[in-house]
């Protein structure tokens, strides 16, 4: 499933459904106008960030905006192969994380408060980044590769089998370490 063209859609159907403005979802979720615009055209696909900040705003839970049309109540399996589907998310930001392919592991369960991931993070030389922050809570662990954590003031390098867990609301980046490729799977929690 392209998710790229979904992203959007399923916003603009929350928000209007909920009969809100564009202007009304750009001062609940603290984002501009344009950026809602252009997320709901599909023309950006936003980071984890503002699209927690969107969800919270309409009131839904993040994975709202990537569940599957026929979700399952009960457990969900993920078998090798099924998580092949990318997701790549972009913030408008000099630090684009196209680099990154999320690969969703829960997307066929409805309902869910988590939403477990595995990210390819590609190698590239970008050395600047902006920190974001958002509500939940977050835990990392480095499959392949290594990858550095900017949180708060401090800075954290994890290696392959190193796992990380924080709270999301301190302002924080993901990115790979002296742009090498590595692999993480990723857990968020979003309350709703």
């Amino acid at each position: 499933m392209d998710y790229t063209n979904v992203i959007g859609e399923k916003i603009k159907s929350f928000r209007t459904t909920r009969d809100i403005t564009i202007e009304e979802l750009s001062i609940a979720a603290g984002l501009t106008v344009d950026q809602i615009t252009r997320i709901e055209e599909n023309k950006d696909i936003p980071s984890l960030a503002p699209l927690i900040k969107i969800a919270r705003a309409l009131g839904v839970r993040l994975g709202t905006f990537l569940d599957e049309i026929d979700g399952e109540v009960g457990p969900v399996v993920c078998r090798k192969g099924d998580a092949d589907d990318t997701i790549s998310f972009t913030n408008n930001a000099t630090d684009s994380r196209l680099h990154m392919h999320y690969h969703s592991l829960s997307k066929s369960k409805t309902d869910r408060h988590m939403e477990p991931f595995i990210i390819d993070i590609e190698e590239n030389g970008v050395a600047e980044f902006a920190q974001s922050a958002h509500e939940g809570e977050e835990f990392i662990m480095v499959m392949n590769g290594a990858i550095e954590i900017s949180y708060g003031k401090n800075t954290y390098v994890l290696n392959e089998g190193d796992t990380i867990y924080y709270d999301s609301i301190v302002p924080h980046h993901v990115h790979s370490y002296k742009g090498q490729a590595a692999r993480i799977l990723a857990v968020i929690y979003t309350p709703i």
